[in-house]
C-alpha cells in the first residue's frame, strides 16, 4: 500500500497526547456526582479508580513495547487468538466508543459556543466543529499535535487555577468523614466501590496511546514511558481537585451543582469571570473530539493494513502522510450520528465497550505471554498484571450492568452494536488478518 506514516511524536508530545486524552472534559463534570455520592471519601474512591486502570494501563504499556502499531488492541487480539471476528469486534468496537464520544462532544461544543451568543442552530455549529477538527487531522499529525498541546495546556491550566485558589481552604475539612447513610464499614465499602466505577472512566484514554504507535519516535521505549507519565499526572490533578472541591463547598453543594468546578471557583475567587470556565470546556471538549478522531482514524488504518478492512482505509496521503479516506469516513459517520442518533443512549454504552475490550486485550497478552516464539519487549509487566486487569474490568462490566442506578439502556445499546458489528462482518467477510 502507498505511503507510510509520518513519526513526529517524541515522548514530551505523547505524554501531552495521553494527559489530555485521560483529563479531557469530563473531570468538569464528574466532581458533583462523585462528591453526591462518595461525600468526603471522594479521593479515596478516585484511589480505587487509578488502582483498576493501573493495571490495563501496564498491560497497554507492555503491549505498546512489544507490538508499536495502530490498531495495536485489534493486533494483538489475532496475534494472540487467531480469530478474525474477535479481532473486528474489538477493533470496531473500540472505534465505535471514539465515535459516539465525537458525536456527543460536537454537540456540547455547540451548546457552549451558543452560551457565549452565537445564535445559530445546535447542527450547524456542531457540524463545523467536526470539520474544524478534521481538517486538523488531516493535515498532519504534527498540526494535530501542536493543536493538543494548546487545548491540553488550557484545560489542564483550567484544573490548575482550581486546585490554586482553593489551596487556601485545605485543612478545613476532615477528609475521613463517611457518607451520609453510610455508617457501617460494608455500606462505605459498596458506595467507595460505586465510587471507583464511576471514577474509573476519567483514566480511559492511555489505550489511544497504541494508535498513534507508528508515529511515535522510538516508540518501544516512548510509548510505555508516555503512558505511565500521563497516569501518574491525571492522578495528581485528579487528586488535588478533589481535595480542592471538597475543602471548599461541601458534597451537599457539590453533589447538587450543574457545574462543580465552576461553583467552586465562584466561592473561591468571586471575582473570576464563570463565562471563562465555557472557553475552558470548549477547549476541553475538542481536544477529547480530537483524539478520538486520530485514534479511530488509526485504528482503521491498522485493520485495514491487517487485511480486515478495505484496503483505501490503510492508504495514506502522499504529501499529509495521514490516513485521508479513513479520516472522510469516520467524518461522515459521526455527523450522521450527531443528526439522528440517540446520543445519550450511545454515548451510555461507550464505557461497556471499552471494558469489554480491555478484558479480551488483557487476556490476549496472558496467552502471547505464554507463547514461546513470542518474543518480549523492553517494558515487560508480571503474568498476574494482565490477569488481575481483566478480572478488574470484568468486574466493572457486572457491576455497571447490575448497578439500579445507571441507565438500564447502556447493557441493550452495548449489545444491540456488537450484534450489528458481527451482522457486518458476515457481510464484508474478510479472509485473512494479516499479522507480521
Amino acid at each position: 500500500m502507498p505511503g507510510q506514516l509520518k513519526r513526529t511524536m517524541g515522548l514530551g508530545a505523547l505524554v501531552i497526547y495521553g494527559v489530555g486524552d485521560m483529563l479531557g472534559a469530563g473531570i468538569y463534570g464528574l466532581v458533583g456526582k462523585a462528591a453526591g455520592l462518595m461525600g468526603h471519601l471522594m479521593w479515596l474512591g478516585f484511589c480505587g479508580a487509578l488502582l483498576a486502570a493501573v493495571f490495563t494501563g501496564l498491560s497497554y504499556a507492555c503491549i505498546g513495547s512489544r507490538y508499536p502499531r495502530a490498531a495495536g488492541a485489534a493486533f494483538v487480539t489475532e496475534r494472540a487468538y487467531g480469530r478474525p471476528w474477535l479481532t473486528w469486534l474489538v477493533g470496531l468496537g473500540v472505534a465505535a466508543s471514539g465515535l459516539t464520544s465525537m458525536a456527543t462532544g460536537s454537540r456540547v461544543i455547540a451548546g457552549y459556543v451558543q452560551r457565549l451568543g452565537v445564535d445559530l442552530p445546535t447542527p450547524v455549529i456542531a457540524i463545523a466543529a467536526l470539520m474544524v477538527v478534521a481538517a486538523v487531522v488531516f493535515r498532519g499529525m504534527r498540526e494535530s499535535t501542536w493543536f493538543n498541546v494548546v487545548c491540553t495546556t488550557v484545560e489542564v491550566s483550567g484544573l490548575l487555577f482550581v486546585i490554586a485558589v482553593g489551596i487556601p481552604y485545605w485543612g478545613g475539612v476532615d477528609l475521613t468523614t463517611p457518607p451520609v447513610g453510610a455508617e457501617d464499614t460494608s455500606a462505605i465499602a459498596r458506595i467507595l466501590v460505586q465510587g471507583a466505577v464511576l471514577t474509573f472512566f476519567s483514566f480511559i484514554g492511555f489505550e489511544d496511546l497504541l494508535n498513534v504507535a507508528e508515529e511515535a519516535k522510538d516508540p518501544e521505549r516512548n510509548l510505555p514511558l508516555a503512558l505511565v507519565i500521563a497516569l501518574v499526572i491525571a492522578t495528581v490533578i485528579y487528586l488535588s481537585v478533589c481535595v480542592t472541591a471538597l475543602a471548599v463547598l461541601t458534597p451537599e453543594e457539590l453533589g447538587a451543582s450543574k457545574a462543580a468546578l465552576v461553583d467552586v471557583v465562584g466561592r473561591a475567587a468571586p471575582w473570576f469571570p464563570p463565562t471563562a470556565f465555557v472557553g475552558i470546556g470548549i477547549f476541553a471538549v475538542a481536544n477529547t473530539a480530537l483524539l478520538n478522531f486520530i485514534m479511530g482514524s488509526r485504528l482503521l488504518y491498522g485493520m485495514s493494513r491487517q487485511g480486515l478492512l478495505p484496503r483505501a482505509l490503510g492508504v495514506v496521503h502522499p504529501t499529509r502522510h495521514t490516513p485521508h479516506y479513513a479520516i472522510l469516513l469516520l467524518l461522515g459517520i459521526v455527523s450522521v450520528l450527531m443528526l439522528t442518533a440517540d446520543i445519550d443512549a450511545l454515548a451510555s454504552a461507550t464505557s461497556l465497550l471499552l471494558l469489554t475490550a480491555f478484558v479480551v486485550v488483557n487476556m490476549a497478552l496472558v496467552v502471547l505471554k505464554l507463547k514461546a516464539e513470542d518474543p518480549p519487549g523492553r517494558f515487560e509487566v508480571p503474568m498476574a498484571v494482565p490477569v488481575v486487569g481483566a478480572f478488574i474490568c470484568a468486574g466493572l462490566i457486572l457491576a455497571r450492568v447490575f448497578d439500579p442506578a445507571a441507565d438500564p439502556r447502556a447493557p441493550l445499546v452495548t449489545a444491540a452494536i456488537l450484534a450489528a458489528l458481527m451482522l457486518l462482518y458476515a457481510v464484508v467477510r474478510p479472509k485473512v488478518a494479516v499479522v507480521v
